[in-house]
């Protein structure tokens, strides 16, 4: 997933704060609060849906900057060059994140939701949250891996680098990625819209994250950039994914409520999703004898997702009140705690890998 720990550069983690611990506990709280909003105070989303252009939520849009702009700010790219020290880590992670994963997220999602599911899930609906769950499985975890990989002491500067080289590769295939996943599910989507979706949450925040690191540290320092600057920014992503989670849920309380099942008929391809793709990795990791430090954040990384990019992509591509969105949010539901589940197998068994 992403980053919800907004201070968890590797040169400062300290664990999860209360927010990244208890993540799926202030989701759900911000569902309750959503629907509650819309039910009873309708006219707040209402007004707001109207502040658009060219299809894109304008308050929605800043929110998303919001999240965003700060673990983009933590990325320091010039890191990419270590790879050469140990390159079996970083073919792992690569391969399984943008050869494997979005295709298997793809194809158990569809399975699920549109075959197993088919009773209970009209088949609109069905694949609004297919297309959900391939913008999740387009998007491999950005920043919150590096809680994880704190969690399974794990080699902080290698996991910069597995990170500074997904963002990059982020940047030219994500969006022929979930056209053409989108293509085969017969969901049709404009490509400009994919591509506008791509320039606002990714390009324009990434090159907002290089230009402020690049410009901060030449005048400050790097140490003051990551003592000061980045826990300066750190309660910024939190608070505004609360906020965007809060008015999304406004425009889907009525989805909720008429089907409050399928909230958990969604997390069980995601589910199945996570654990598959954390075991592919952790287990290639094993085979090829790579040291524990790396093979843990790197199957993480592929585990967890980006969900920030994949809402705010839901959102500008279906609409706030979508099936899409609503299957984003869920994977934010699910990811904490099954990721908790998954760094104590790590730990667990750290042993049967090289020292």
């Amino acid at each position: 997933m992403s980053s919800t720990e907004t201070a968890a550069a590797p040169s400062n983690s300290e664990g999860m704060d209360l927010f990244g611990r208890y993540l799926s506990v202030w989701v759900a709280l911000a569902i309750i609060a959503g629907v509650a909003l819309g039910q009873f105070a309708p006219v707040v989303p209402e007004t707001l849906a109207r502040f658009e252009y060219a299809q894109v939520s304008i308050p929605i849009a800043i929110l998303i900057w919001a999240m965003i702009f700060p673990m983009m700010a933590q990325i320091d790219f010039s890191a990419v060059v270590g790879v050469r020290k140990e390159p079996k880590g970083l073919a792992i992670t690569t391969t399984v994140n943008w050869l494997i994963k979005p295709f298997t997220m793809f194809a158990i999602a569809w399975f699920f939701l549109m075959v197993v599911f088919k009773p209970w899930i009209a088949p609109q609906l069905a694949s609004e949250y297919l297309a959900g769950a391939i913008l999740l499985g387009a998007a491999p975890c950005t920043a919150m891996v590096f809680v994880w990989s704190y969690l399974t002491k794990g080699d902080a500067a290698y996991t910069l680098v597995q990170v500074s080289l997904n963002d990059i590769i982020m940047l030219f295939a994500f969006a022929p990625i979930v056209m053409l996943l989108l293509d085969i599910s017969d969901i049709q989507v404009p490509w400009d819209t994919v591509i506008l979706s791509v320039v606002l949450y990714i390009v324009i925040p990434l090159t907002a994250g290089y230009l402020t690191r690049r410009t901060l540290t030449a005048r400050h320092g790097q140490q003051w950039y990551d003592d000061m600057f980045l826990k300066r920014l750190g309660p910024i992503t939190p608070a505004a994914l609360i906020i965007t989670l809060i008015l999304l849920f406004a425009f889907q309380g009525e989805v909720i409520l008429e089907n409050p099942l399928h909230i958990a008929l969604i997390a069980v391809p995601l589910i199945i999703q996570t654990m598959l793709i954390f075991f592919l990795a952790y287990g290639w990791a094993r085979l090829w004898k790579v040291r524990h430090c790396i093979a843990a954040p790197g199957a993480m990384i592929g585990a967890s997702n980006f969900f920030e990019l994949a809402v705010a992509a839901a959102i500008a591509l279906f609409g706030l009140q979508s099936g899409a969105a609503l299957a984003t949010v869920v994977g934010v539901l699910v990811e904490v705690p099954l990721m908790l589940a998954l760094v104590k197998i790590a730990n667990k068994t750290r042993e049967r890998f090289p020292a």
